[in-house]
């Protein structure tokens, strides 16, 4: 089998069913042959390894660990799974204070044990500021990191896609900024239709609310129908990042991405986003007065979760940020 690279992909949280799925999915895509799987749950990472091995993929280089050293070292690549999941009832909010300890730790490896690493996507929630919270512990470059933000604009396609009755991908352009989370701005400007644009469909301002409603709660209600957080997708959508950063198809749905810039200062926000082999690159999102809003409202939202994590020591000052990166 021809692999896209022979480079080394770390996949941490690897014992869980989004990292076991984010195994499979990097083998059946021909990413790399060479795979880490690291967990501090030995019992669930050695299964998954041992699956994999059951799956017989050709060439494969599987490798599982529950040591850190032995896991982040030579890493090239890194996609991070390895916080707590959402469970019915709970916001992304609410895992904020755990899964950002987690993400410091997980920043910390990052320095100690491979500086040299391309790229790194955190897709464990609240994905907008556990990455923040890697990316200042991990001394890398704002370009060299981002966080899972596209669920929420293929979860506002295809919200569309059943309203009008048309295959998913013919619905273009629907696409949400700023948080992964109850705050996101759900943009409908440059939607469009099979070809053609939102507006022409009369759609009420009722109904747009719901689906609206309906893209914000997609993940609530994947924990309604299957009991626990969505798993496939975020595990699909993340290979599909990495695969990107690594030379291939590059990845165009929108990403969290670091952004210091504009109106917006020094947060981990979801932009209109290309990741490519040199990294992650974003412009500034168009839409009308009141999606822009939306968005500074969202812009608004992280900036209190950045600060509340200042609050619980887990990152310095904003002003001190240099002193742990100085890419920042």
């Amino acid at each position: 089998m021809n692999y896209l690279t022979q480079e080394k992909l770390l996949i941490v949280g690897a014992g869980g069913m989004i990292g076991s799925n984010m195994v499979q999915s990097v083998l059946m895509l021909g990413l790399t042959p060479n795979i880490c799987l690291y967990d501090i749950f030995e019992p669930g990472v050695h299964g998954v390894a041992d699956e994999m091995a059951h799956c017989a993929f050709p060439g494969a280089n599987i490798t599982w660990t529950t040591d850190p050293k032995e896991a982040f070292t030579g890493a090239q690549y890194i996609i991070s799974s390895g916080g707590a999941p959402r469970k019915e009832g709970m916001t992304r909010e609410d895992l904020l204070k755990g899964n950002c300890q987690i993400a410091a730790q997980f920043g910390d490896f990052i320095k100690q044990y491979c500086p040299a690493v391309k790229h790194v996507v955190v897709i464990f929630n609240p994905a907008d500021v556990t990455a923040l919270t890697a990316l200042i512990h991990s001394g890398l470059k704002p370009n060299q990191l981002t966080s899972l933000a596209a669920l929420d604009s293929t979860r506002l396609q295809q919200q569309l896609a059943m309203e009008f009755g048309v295959q998913q991908d013919k619905v273009t352009g629907a696409h949400t900024y700023g948080g992964h989370g109850e705050q996101m701005a759900v943009f409908a400007s440059q939607v469009k239709i099979d070809g053609k644009p939102l507006a022409d469909f009369k759609l009420s301002a009722e109904r747009w609310e719901e689906i609206k409603h309906n893209t914000i709660q997609g993940g609530s209600n994947i924990i309604k129908l299957r009991g626990r957080s969505s798993f496939q997708s975020p595990a699909y959508q993340a290979v599909k990042m990495i695969e990107g950063a690594m030379g291939g198809e590059p990845f165009t749905l929108p990403a969290g991405c670091f952004v210091d810039c504009g109106g917006f200062k020094k947060v981990m926000m979801a932009m209109p986003t290309t990741i490519d082999k040199t990294g992650v690159h974003f412009t500034a999102p168009e839409g009308t007065a009141e999606e822009m809003a939306a968005l500074q409202a969202s812009y608004e939202h992280l900036c209190k979760m950045r600060d509340e994590l200042v609050t619980l020591n887990i990152i310095p000052a904003v002003e001190n940020w240099k002193e742990m990166n100085a890419n920042l």
